[in-house]
Parts: structure tokens; sequence; C-alpha cells
């Protein structure tokens, strides 16, 4: 029997590594959703390969355009997740890739949980401001769910059935961006082509941006105290400028773990798909000089600011981390843009932290998706209000 396959943002780059890796089994599996908002013209390659039964197209107007052009064939093609009901009866998918980028992927994800006996989220957003409700629909559904960032993926892979009690430490790795050995007195002038520039992962520019102020490992702590249910004492970020190693575990039978592979995302995405060496997967020989000089380090909270937020945190989730994503988007947005700093997106962020307006979200716990998206849109809304 065929594995079917559910692609929630198959256009992205999650979704199209992932699509690389199924065109290698095309016999052994069948596409039966594929989503993207905008994409039209990639996701119609991807529909002429697999002749999905259902597809999703968020944008309206790209919707419109991709009816025409499908009107002809059996494809089940909407407009909106709530018609998910629609096109699955019961669980009927066997894995899913959650991909869709920023709090627009919360949504569909909880949706689809239901309909799919495995999930792989790589949609951090929603892991850090609504993991409480993820987590609901996985137990009431019984889904399993496979973290596919690559740090996640290497601890999840790493602690196996281990309980928190018998865990020291969790050390996730980060590379330091493309200004680790930068002087301090040139961060003022950082243009947006530079910040883009990662040494060792090709990525969007949001998260090259989050790389570069190493935002994007704060995210990484946050994720792992959810998934894992840690305390955010038990969880250290370590800078390795290789990324070859992704994660390291230190047990408190004396055991210390580490998990090592090249800069693929191919890798995590894989291993969420095929389970128990059920399918090899070629790779690169491991490459010794770089095992050899793995050289960790601690981390620079002078040259990485936005660090200092992990100390605001308590072990609760709460709104709170919704105003912490929405503030940052928006002032990388604004980077982009190039209508503010690069020195400004920590500095700017680290003053809203700690602003009276957002003190209150501390203390709410998150209950559906509309509080947390109404919450994002008050962030960003405030933040073009607020002289900061």
């Amino acid at each position: 029997m065929k594995k079917k396959i559910a692609i929630l943002g198959s256009t992205g780059s999650i979704g199209r590594t992932l699509i690389e890796i199924l065109k290698k089994d095309k016999k052994k599996i069948e596409v039966v959703l594929l989503t993207a908002n905008k994409n039209t013209k990639e996701i119609l390659k991807q529909v002429k390969f697999f002749k999905p039964k259902n597809l999703i197209i968020s944008d309206v107007k790209e919707f419109l355009k991709i009816k025409k052009k499908l009107r002809k064939t059996k494809i089940n093609l909407f407009n909106d997740f709530r018609l998910l009901n629609k096109v699955f009866k019961r669980k009927q998918i066997d894995y899913t890739m959650s991909s869709i980028s920023g709090l627009d992927g919360l949504d569909p994800t909880l949706k689809i949980i239901k309909y799919t006996k495995k999930i792989a989220i790589a949609n951090k957003e929603s892991i850090i401001c609504a993991w409480s409700l993820i987590k609901n629909e996985l137990d009431k559904n019984k889904t399993i769910f496979i973290p596919v960032d690559s740090e996640h993926f290497s601890v999840w892979s790493l602690i196996n059935q281990t309980k928190d009690k018998d865990i020291e430490k969790v050390y996730l790795t980060a590379s330091g961006g493309p200004f680790l050995n930068l002087p301090l007195k040139k961060y003022k002038s950082i243009t947006v082509e530079e910040a883009l520039k990662h040494p060792n992962w090709q990525m969007g520019k949001k998260i090259s941006i989050d790389s570069a102020t190493m935002m994007n490992k704060v995210f990484e702590i946050i994720e792992a105290k959810k998934i894992f249910t840690l305390n955010y004492k038990k969880l250290e970020i370590l800078i390795h400028k290789r990324s070859y190693a992704h994660a390291l575990i230190k047990f408190k039978n004396g055991i210390t773990k580490i998990l090592i592979h090249d800069t693929n995302m191919t890798i995590p995405i894989f291993n969420s798909l095929y389970s128990n060496h059920e399918k090899k997967l070629v790779s690169k020989k491991i490459d010794f000089t770089i095992l050899n000089n793995l050289n960790f380090e601690k981390i620079d909270k002078k040259r990485f600011p936005v660090i200092s937020i992990l100390n605001t945190l308590t072990n609760k989730n709460t709104l709170f981390e919704t105003v912490i994503v929405s503030a940052n988007d928006k002032l990388v947005n604004l980077f982009l843009d190039k209508k503010i700093k690069f020195t400004d997106i920590s500095k700017i962020l680290l003053k809203i932290i700690y602003h009276k307006d957002f003190k209150k979200f501390r203390a709410i716990i998150p209950r559906n998706v509309e509080q947390i998206k109404k919450i994002s849109n008050y962030v960003s809304l405030k933040i073009d209000s607020l002289s900061i």
C-alpha cells in the first residue's frame, strides 16, 4: 500500500526539499494534498509530477487563476483550510509536513492533525506561540509528532524515551552567523545584503536575519523547552562555527550524546518521513576534518544581546511568546526594508520586552488561534505607534 502524504506549504524551502525526496520514491508514495499561498508557478510543476487529488491555494487571486488552469482536471481545488473536512473524512494521511511559514501556518497545522497519523512540524512560530494547543490536538487524536528543525530533530533523536529527570543539560549549537568575528564597532554599518549571507546554510531572508542576531537560537531554546518539557535551566546555547554538530545532551548517568550531520535539511526531513531505517539516504561521508575540530564556544552576550530575553521567560506557556515572535517579525521586516539599522533590531526588541503595555501578557495562557492572531496584530500596530 502506498504511503499517503500531505504537504502544507509545498513551495517553500522545506516543502521543496521534501518534494525532491518524494520524487525518488514515487512508486511507493501518493501525494494526497499540496498547499501554497501565491507561488502557483511552482505548485503547478508539483501538480504535474505527483497528480495530487487535493490542492489548497490560500491567496484568492492566485486561487482564481489556478482554478481556470485546472478546470479540466479531477483535482479538488480549495481556497480555505476550513474545508479540510470536505477533503478528508477520517485519519487517511500517513505523513503530513507542516511547513507554512509564520503564524499563517498555525491554523492549518491544528486543523490537519486529526486526519494524519504522523505530523512533522517545521513551523517554529506555531510551536512557540501555541504549543499547548498543538499538544492538546496531538494527544486527543493520538497523532505522532516529529520536530523537523535540525536542532530539535537531533534532540528528539538523542532523547528517545528518556525522562526529563534523567537529563542534566541540553546544548543547542549555533554557527554565530556572518558577524561572529566582526568588530563590535562595525555593527552599526551592517547592511541587509551582508546580514543575508549566512556562512553555512542557504535560508530565507527572515531566518537569515534571525541567525545573524541570534534570535533564531532564542526561538529554538523556547521550542525545545516546550516540545521536550524541559526547564530553561537545562537548556544552553553553544557556538559551533561549522554547524556540523546540532545538539549535545548530557545525561545524569555521566553519558553525553552528540548528533552530527551535514548542513543539509534533507537529513532531518528524510528521517522524519522514513523511520526505523526503512529506506537508505545517500549522503556525504563523515568529515573528520570538522569532527576533529568541533571547537565549541560559550556565547558572547555583548555580541548577541537578544540572548538575555531568555532570562525574562517563565516555564509557563503564555501569550508573551507571541509578543516576542510578533515584535521580532516586525523589526526584521523594518530592517529588510532598510527603515532601521541592524543594531536597532535587538535594541528595540529588548525595549519592547520590558515595555509596560506588554507585561500583562506574561500571565495570560493561549486559548485559541484567534486570540494569538489578535495579539500578534496588536503588537505590530503598537510598535508603529510607540516612540522607541
